[in-house]
């Protein structure tokens, strides 16, 4: 079980070297108790998606109900509900889970509706339950990746007006770890 972190993969945390896991995941029961936003950004590799998973097993070991989603499979999932006429019933469910972490927003090709869909989701989700959402794209491009520059504009107003935004990086612990094995001799 990870325990602590090295900060210096990660800004926005705080400001010390390294920072004690077990007290970071009792302060984020309290950040779904107050309906605030997280967003961990940066490149593939960078601990996001692990980050988050370990939030969210905080937050149920907290007594707080979670919703897990790849970006993708969550878009996905709202496609189909909108075709066996389910929207409403998987949206209210989405949209009231007191902790909902959207995964990878970025990693695969969205639906058309994809801006919309989010959209309609944060708007519900408003000051009303936490999101946690991980993206190895910068906000800045996400008009572009969803393709709705209007739609994105209003969600990234509501998600950023209580967020903790974290920057994860500069580079992929998993290449960075493989850098330093020991290379294999050649057999003589």
């Amino acid at each position: 079980m990870l325990t602590s972190l090295e900060i210096e993969n990660f800004k926005g945390i705080g400001a010390r070297q390294r920072i004690e896991f077990a007290p970071l995941t009792l302060l984020f029961g309290a950040n779904v108790e107050r309906r605030e936003d997280v967003l961990f950004l940066g490149p593939p590799g960078t601990g996001k998606s692990h980050l988050a998973q370990a939030l969210a097993l905080s937050a149920i070991q907290q007594g707080h109900r979670v919703r897990y989603r790849e970006a993708h499979v969550l878009l996905e999932e709202l496609a189909d509900a909108t075709l066996e006429r389910r929207r409403k019933e998987v949206m209210t469910d989405l949209a009231t889970v007191p902790l909902l972490v959207i995964d990878d927003l970025g990693m695969r090709k969205l639906p058309t509706t994809a801006a919309e869909d989010l959209l309609e989701l944060i708007m519900r989700r408003y000051e009303r339950a936490s999101t946690l959402l991980t993206s190895n794209r910068p906000v800045e491009d996400w008009g572009k990746l969803l393709g709705d520059t209007a739609a994105v504009s209003a969600l990234l107003d509501r998600l950023l007006h209580h967020a903790h935004v974290i920057q994860c990086g500069p580079r992929s612990w998993r290449t960075h770890h493989a850098a330093n094995l020991p290379k294999a001799s050649a057999p003589q």
